[in-house]
Formats: structure tokens, C-alpha cells, sequence
């Protein structure tokens, strides 16, 4: 199945906006890595980045295989691609790892600037159980045997957790503490170096983002790498639809904060750090600043935007998402009657994931990515392959998408 969609060389700004003096004249941004913390708002700040970095022919470490660097093992730099042709260093690396800051520092330059996000646990635990649940082990137990029981995989997992967790399947790394996990910690339990290691992480990371405060986040990201608002403007992606998310009642969420107490941890401790740097910005700034890219990004989105919460089955293979077998996730539609500089811009920012990591892996490498599919999900028996058709130029110029059945 393919289709004819071009995606123009992203030098252009967003609809209505074109390029000032000041634009033209602004510097790159430093080298940048982003941890992309699993269902935290990573993959929006991570189309922020792959746009801001394709726009300013960024080099950028790539998994040498799949989307991601061999998760859920640690990081090593020998998961990263080989530099290309020409270029004397890697400028952007955000695809999705568990953190080991010694290897990242072996990759990136010494000046590279550190930046993730994080989310409120129980939203994150909540949302994590939901979207993996057929490729985490314990979740899937869960799930099995709440279909049995005739409850709420979620609420069967919360009520006794330790008989579904294994914590030596590797697996299993998310089911407690993801995004603990996630920075490398270990997240099985509280122990003596947890201390050290958070005030290591709090050295390391120039930004530690706060989905519950995304824009201010943001205001505060573009300040720490000189961008502008046509820079920063988004649309919230990998979302899941309504009827894939379980409400929590207040006995739900008090096992959930006890199940992840080392996220809390984690959480609030970044929580203070981040108020600290706005408090730094400013408060009345930041306010200010903030209404004006919430100004900003709806324009955009009122120019881009067709329908939202498209669900997949309605959206065309180069908008829809990859889908997991326990949640619906929805996309966009965008606008017709847009010039062809425009629809590139907009086609970007609601771009999934896996199609952009693909489109800007050729436009580095002039080949095809390497087999993607990671080990962690091979239970689940489907998948969405993607490949795209390339003009002389490298651009997107179509991209087909078939489901298989995953081989052993």
C-alpha cells in the first residue's frame, strides 16, 4: 500500500511565519541529548528536536539497529551508528535508551547539553501498564489472569504485585519505577547510592522537563538552547484514545505511588529542581513567555490541523501511529489547501515517531535502517513495518506500511 505525500526539505518556518533577520543569522544549537522517558510526553519533545535538528543538517546518533539502543540494556556507545561522511561529531541524540551517562559521554561532545522529561507516576505507571501490556511479562500475566477473574488488568496487577514481577526478566525493567529504570537507576529498591545517583543526575542534566508544566518546560528549554517559538510550537503525540486510558480511583492510585516509591522520589525531587530554574528565569517572565507560545503553537495548529484524535484506521500510513495490542493510538489530520512549503511543515509536526526516526536515518545515511523490531517486543504477534520511497533529493515522497506476523 503506498500513496504519493511529499515532504519538502525542512529549510522552511511555520505557516505565516517566514524567515527574519534574526532567524537567519541565529547559531545552531549546541549538541543535545534528550533521554526519552517512556509515556512522559518524550515523543513530542522528540518531533521538537527531530525537526529543529533536520532543519539545521544536525548530525544524529542513531541505533545502529531498530529504533532504539538496544532497550532495555544500559547504554554503550557501541550501540551507536558510525558517524557519517563528513561530519566531525554528533550533534542530537534522543532516541530512547536506558541512561549511562560514561558511555553517552564517550558519543556526544563535552559540551553537549543533557535534557529529559518527566511525569507525574501514577499518570506514567498508568500509562505505561496500558501501552505495554502484551510486551511486559508481568503485564501480560496481569492481564491473563484478570480475564480469568473478570477484572481491570490494572487493578489485578495493583492488588499483588510481587506475584506477577520477576525482576530478573530484563522485560520486566518498566513494571516498577519505569522512569527510575529509564535513568539508569536501580529501580527494584531503595539503597545506599540512590542519593549519589540522583545528585549525579542533577549534575549531569542541564533541563529535567515536568509534563503536568510541558509549556513552561518548553519556555524554559528554548531559553537554555537560544530558540525561538516557531521552534518550540507542537502537537501532543503517541497519545492514546479516551477508552485506552483506566481511571484511577484514590485506593488505585495509593498503590500505584507504593508500588513506584522510587519515582515519587525521583518525581518530586525534579519537581523542586525545576522551580528553582523557573524561579531563576523569572515567574513573571516565564508566565508571560508561556502565554506566548501557547498564542503561538494554537495558530499553528488552527493552520495545520484538520481533525485530532484521529483514530487509526482513519489516518493515512504516514500519519498513523505504531498501535500496541492494548491501546488505541490516535494521530492527525491535516489541512488541505496548503502550499507545498506549508504541508511540509505541518505534515512534520504530527509525523510519528517511527516514520521521522526513518526519514532522517536515509537523509543521513542513503540507506534503509536495519532490522527494527526490538527483542523485548517479540511476544507481541503484530507489528507495523514501515518503508518509504525516496526521491533524488532524499525526501519523503511516499511511504508504504504492511502488517506481518513476527518471526522467531
Amino acid at each position: 500500500i503506498s500513496h504519493t505525500s511529499p515532504l519538502t526539505p525542512n529549510t522552511h518556518q511555520p505557516p505565516k511565519h517566514r524567515p527574519t533577520a534574526r532567524a537567519e543569522q541565529r547559531r545552531a544549537h549546541p549538541p543535545m541529548v534528550f533521554l526519552k522517558t517512556h509515556r512522559t510526553g518524550s515523543s513530542t519533545v522528540q518531533n521538537i528536536l527531530f525537526r529543529l535538528g533536520e532543519r539545521e543538517s544536525a548530525t544524529f546518533a542513531f541505533p545502529s539497529h531498530t529504533y532504539q539502543f538496544n532497550y532495555p540494556d544500559r547504554f554503550r556507545a557501541a550501540f551507536v551508528d558510525e558517524l557519517p561522511e563528513g561530519s566531525s561529531q554528533f550533534d542530537l541524540l534522543c532516541s530512547h535508551m536506558r541512561l549511562d551517562l560514561r558511555e553517552v559521554r564517550k558519543v556526544m561532545p563535552q559540551n553537549a547539553v543533557f535534557i529529559t522529561v518527566l511525569r507525574d507516576p501514577i499518570k506514567t505507571f498508568e500509562s505505561v501498564f496500558g501501552y505495554y501490556t502484551s510486551t511486559v511479562p508481568a503485564f501480560l500475566t496481569a492481564h491473563r489472569a484478570a480475564a480469568i477473574e473478570g477484572k481491570s488488568a490494572l487493578s489485578v496487577f495493583l492488588d499483588s504485585p510481587e506475584i506477577f514481577w520477576d525482576p530478573k526478566e530484563p522485560r520486566n525493567g518498566l513494571a516498577k519505577n519505569p522512569m527510575s529504570f529509564d535513568m539508569g537507576f536501580n529501580n527494584q529498591k531503595w539503597n545506599g547510592s540512590w542519593p549519589e545517583d540522583l545528585a549525579q543526575l542533577e549534575e549531569a542534566f542541564h533541563l529535567v522537563m515536568i509534563a503536568e508544566h510541558f509549556d513552561e518546560s518548553l519556555v524554559l528549554l528554548g531559553a537554555l538552547l537560544g530558540l525561538e517559538h516557531e521552534d518550540l510550537a507542537y502537537l501532543r503525540l503517541n497519545v492514546r484514545a479516551g477508552n485506552s486510558v483506566t481511571d484511577l480511583d484514590e485506593n488505585m492510585q495509593a498503590k500505584v505511588r507504593s508500588w513506584n516509591v522510587l519515582d515519587t522520589l525521583l518525581y518530586d525531587f525534579f519537581v523542586q529542581v525545576f522551580w528553582e530554574k523557573a524561579s531563576q528565569f523569572g515567574m513573571e517572565r516565564l508566565k508571560a513567555e508561556v502565554e506566548r507560545l501557547r498564542a503561538f503553537t494554537e495558530d499553528v495548529r488552527r493552520k495545520c490541523v484538520s481533525r485530532a484524535e484521529v483514530p487509526p484506521g482513519e489516518l493515512e500510513d504516514l500519519l498513523r501511529p505504531w498501535q500496541t495490542e492494548t491501546a488505541t493510538i490516535v494521530g492527525y489530520e491535516v489541512q488541505g489547501n496548503l502550499s507545498l512549503q506549508d504541508q511540509g511543515f505541518c505534515i512534520r509536526m504530527m509525523l510519528p515517531e517511527l516514520q521521522y526516526h526513518s526519514h532522517l536515518y536515509f537523509k543521513q545515511y542513503g540507506r534503509d535502517m536495519r532490522a527494527w523490531f526490538p527483542t523485548y517486543v517479540l511476544e507481541n504477534p503484530k507489528q507495523y513495518t514501515f518503508w518509504m520511497f525516496y526521491s533524488s533529493d532524499k525526501t519523503i515522497s511516499g511511504l508504504g506500511v504492511f502488517t506481518n506476523k513476527l518471526m522467531s
